[in-house]
Formats: C-alpha cells, structure tokens, sequence
C-alpha cells in the first residue's frame, strides 16, 4: 500500500470515528439521568475531540491510538447517561460475579490507565525525549498515575462546590476507599496496555514513519 493509499484510509477511519463519536454523544445527551453529572463526565471527550481534529494535520496519532482514544470516549459517554452507578452493564457483571456494588465506574478508571499510557508512549517516543526500554514503561505509567490523581482532586473540589449534588459524579456507592481504588485500577489499565500493546504500538509507529513521521526506531 503506497503513501497516499494510507492516507487515505486513515482518512477515512479518523472521520468514521469522529462521526460515531458524535453520534454517541448525541444519543448519550438526549435523556441523561442527571444533565449536570452527564456533563461533567463527558467534559474529556468535548475537549478531546476538537484537539484530536485540530491537530489531525500537524500531529496524526496512530491509529491504534485513535481506536482506543474512541473506545475510552464510549465508557465515559456511557457514565455519563446513566451515571456509573447505574450503567445496565455494570449491573450485570454484579450479578454475574456477585458483587456488592456496580463496578462499571472501575472500569471507566481502568480505561483511564490504558489509554493515556499509550498516548504518553507515542508522544515520548516520537518527540525523542526517551529510548525505549524501563524508563520509557516508568514514565508512561507515571503520566497516568498522574492524569488518575488529577482527576481524583477534581472530583474532591466538585465535592466541596456541590456538597451532595456531586454524589453522582463522584459514584463512590458508600465505599470509603473509592479514590485509593480507582488510582489502583489506573495503574493496572496502564501497566496492562503496556504489557499487552507495546509491540502492536510499535508496529503502529513503523507505520507512521514509513510516511515520513518522526519516529525513533530505537
């Protein structure tokens, strides 16, 4: 496949994606179970998307990158419908394994590990500011730790700025460990992609160098 053929694909699939995106954002805002946690939840994808588009000619992700970054929008679109407490999958993988509560929200924590783990390893690699090896697997998983922890502290000042309101944006469901957890799964989505994807991610860099992209291949 020549350069302009893979262009055009990825084209193409940057435009299908954006265009899903849209719709499942639309169809996730038409009745939400609460207007403000809805928001609230899909503030990353209203802010996300229009970068992803701006910077779509000077910086292209890969597009193993630009599949998940969409499936990571999916999970916080859905949070916000129902909010994460009453996700209808959530429900089901409680009853399945008989949990105490719904556990979708740790889902949503643990896409919030994977995904930017693997954005920080394209911008570090492609960027030059580290080889591959330990120290680029440390880093990766330290930007995530760090992106969970920030937004841990957001949810702590929507607790105090809505005082009750924010029960649902928050989706503790009573447990009094819900933050030191949700940065735990981070830090398991996070090392997971890195285990799981890394050579899929590298093959998705050869692709993009081999038309023209910096990319350094050691």
């Amino acid at each position: 496949m020549g350069n302009e053929d893979r262009d055009a694909s990825d084209s193409a699939l940057a435009a299908a994606l954006l265009v899903a995106t849209g719709i499942a954002l639309v169809a996730s805002g038409w009745q939400p179970y609460d207007r403000l946690t809805w928001l609230m939840e899909v503030a990353p994808v209203l802010l996300a998307a229009p970068l992803l588009v701006a910077t779509r000619g000077s910086f292209p992700l890969t597009r193993l990158l630009y599949v998940l970054i969409f499936a990571h929008a999916l999970v916080l679109m859905a949070g916000g419908a129902y909010t994460y407490a009453r996700v209808p999958m959530g429900f089901w993988v409680q009853e399945a394994f008989g949990l105490s509560r719904n556990p979708y929200d740790k889902l949503g924590h643990f896409m919030q590990g994977f995904v930017p783990a693997l954005v920080a390893r394209e911008i570090l690699l492609r960027g030059g500011h580290v080889r591959r090896g330990r120290m680029l697997g440390f880093l990766c998983v330290c930007v995530a730790l760090a992106i969970s922890a920030v937004y841990e502290l957001i949810e702590w000042w929507a607790a105090i700025a809505m005082g009750q309101g924010a029960d649902e944006f928050l989706g503790t469901q009573g447990d009094p460990w819900d933050t030191q957890s949700d940065m735990f799964m981070a830090l398991i989505g996070a090392t997971t992609a890195l285990l799981a994807l890394s050579g899929a991610h590298d093959r998705s860099l050869r692709r993009l160098s081999a038309d023209g992209r910096p990319v350094p291949k050691a």
